[in-house]
Formats: structure tokens, C-alpha cells, sequence
């Protein structure tokens, strides 16, 4: 069962999405532009897998506080990861991130290697530079919240378009419209068009990955971050694992959840690659 509620944390709001209990926890980051319930097709089999996943809202995004006075930067970002899991009292854990998500995972377990138990990457940005064209095509769009943009932006996201469905949909819209949204975004779309490849982790986390495994997971199908930055980031970290999903662009874990929760699970108890997963290839 999933539940979900407000959580203040550091003086600003965001909403968490819990599955499972006991203390192998898990904190799912989302992406930019995107939200916790993102992770909802997951939770439930990673909690039945052992494990305690929240998922939140970052600010600025989903149900969260937004506005301008926000710090929209990933080192911000994972501040704020931080500070919740210790305010939950949290000690080993297990950092998943997807897309700015992965960036901010990988940013916080640099900040604190003694504490994190493996790092998941799914499409993430920020282990090498991206480069000021694909920067810059990402801070023009971030801010594009109309009906027909929200629409393209999800059929950029997922491969398969049976799952971009009208409530989905008109869900996003709402969202990514609501008070605050446009401000947020704004200092967001600057922050990735003109600061992003500043905050670039791939040396911190390449000095530090040894304490810890990481895995990269990436679709096949991901045009806008296409396979070569997760085979760029693969390359970076010794000791790292690739995984390209079949069928899968920029959000595998919602396209493909049971066999992205077999690849993560299997990851973390070692046996990755013991038996073979339909439509994944690992490196």
C-alpha cells in the first residue's frame, strides 16, 4: 500500500509517497518538470522487495512549495534530500534519482559516502557535462506549460504512447500550472540553460563510488538524453554497472516498473546479470 503526506522540511513543504516499512530505506528523486507520484508503479514492489522507498516532491515541483525565493540548483536540491532523511532520522540508504533527480542523488551521496548503501542513476544528467546545446534546449522547453507542450513533453518522456492517457495528461497540466509553478520554473530553466555542467559530479562522485555500488540505468529509446550520456557516465565511474532497457526512453521505472524494480533489486543484492531480464541489456 502507498500512502501520502505534507512534510515540512527546513521551513518549506513538500509531499512524500511512502511504501513498506523498516530501515532499509530508500529515497526516489524525480526529475525536473516532474513529481513523486512518478515513482507510484514502483513503490509497492520495492517495498515487497524489502525495502522502504519514499518518494518526494522537490521544491518547486508536484504538490510542493514553489516560487522564486526557492534555491532551484541541484546542490540545493540535495540539501533538501539531506535534510529529510535526516530529519527522519535515516542512516544507510539507498539513493535512486532519475534525470536532475540522478544528478541530486549523486550530489548528495558525494556529501555524505559513509551513509548511502547504493546509487541507482536512471538517465541522469550532470555525471558529465551535457554541453550548452542540450542545456539550452532544456531551459526553452522547462518553462513550456501549455496544453500542447505538456503534451510533447510526454511523448518525449515515455516510448510508449498508450501510456501518455488524457488523465495523465490533464494531471500535468494542472500541475505544472498551479500557483508558483511559472516562477519556479523559470529559475529553473535558467539554472539548467546557463549553471548546469558548474554543478557537473562525475570527478567527486568517480573519487568516492568505490564506497558504495552504482548502477545507470538508461532507455533505448531516450532521444532527449540519448544512450551515450549514460554509456559517457559508465565510462566515468569504475566499478559501475549499465543497464539499457528495450522499449524505454526517459523514464524506464514508469514505462517498464517490474523490470526496472527486478534490474535495481537484483542490483543491490549482488546477482545483477544472474539470470537474464527480458529486453535488458547489462554491461
Amino acid at each position: 500500500m502507498v500512502i501520502q503526506y505534507p512534510l515540512g522540511v527546513g521551513g518549506a513543504l513538500t509531499r512524500v509517497l511512502e511504501a513498506g516499512a523498516g530501515d532499509r530505506t530508500m529515497l526516489l528523486v524525480h526529475g525536473v518538470g516532474a513529481r513523486a507520484d512518478r515513482w507510484r508503479r514502483n513503490l509497492e514492489g520495492l517495498a515487497s522487495a524489502g525495502y522502504h522507498p519514499y518518494a518526494i516532491d522537490l521544491p518547486g515541483h508536484g504538490l510542493a512549495q514553489k516560487g522564486s525565493d526557492i534555491p532551484h540548483t541541484v546542490p540545493g536540491y540535495a540539501r533538501f534530500a539531506r535534510k529529510m532523511l535526516d530529519d527522519m532520522g535515516a542512516g544507510e540508504v539507498y539513493l535512486v534519482g532519475t534525470s536532475m533527480g540522478g544528478h541530486v542523488c549523486a550530489t548528495a551521496a558525494c556529501e555524505m559516502p559513509d551513509r548511502v548503501a547504493g546509487l541507482v542513476l536512471v538517465g541522469t544528467v550532470g555525471i558529465t557535462p551535457i554541453g550548452a546545446e542540450r542545456r539550452k534546449r532544456t531551459e526553452s522547453i522547462v518553462g513550456e506549460t501549455s496544453w500542447e507542450a505538456v503534451d510533447r513533453k510526454l511523448r518525449v518522456v515515455l516510448h510508449d504512447e498508450a501510456l501518455v492517457t488524457e488523465e495523465l495528461h490533464r494531471e500535468e497540466f494542472h500541475v505544472n500550472n498551479s500557483p508558483g509553478a511559472a516562477e519556479s520554473f523559470e529559475r529553473i530553466a535558467d539554472y539548467f540553460g546557463n549553471h548546469l555542467d558548474d554543478d557537473a559530479v562525475g570527478d567527486r562522485l568517480a573519487a568516492v563510488s568505490g564506497a558504495f555500488p552504482v548502477l545507470i540505468v538508461w532507455g533505448r529509446e531516450d532521444v532527449g538524453f540519448p544512450l551515450e550520456l549514460g554509456e559517457a557516465a559508465h565510462a566515468k565511474l569504475p566499478g559501475s554497472r549499465l543497464a539499457v532497457m528495450d522499449d524505454a526512453a526517459h523514464a524506464p521505472y514508469f514505462e517498464r516498473p517490474e523490470a526496472f524494480n527486478r534490474i535495481v533489486t537484483d542490483f543491490l543484492a549482488g546477482r545483477l546479470g544472474e539470470t537474464p531480464i527480458e529486453g535488458v541489456e547489462l554491461t
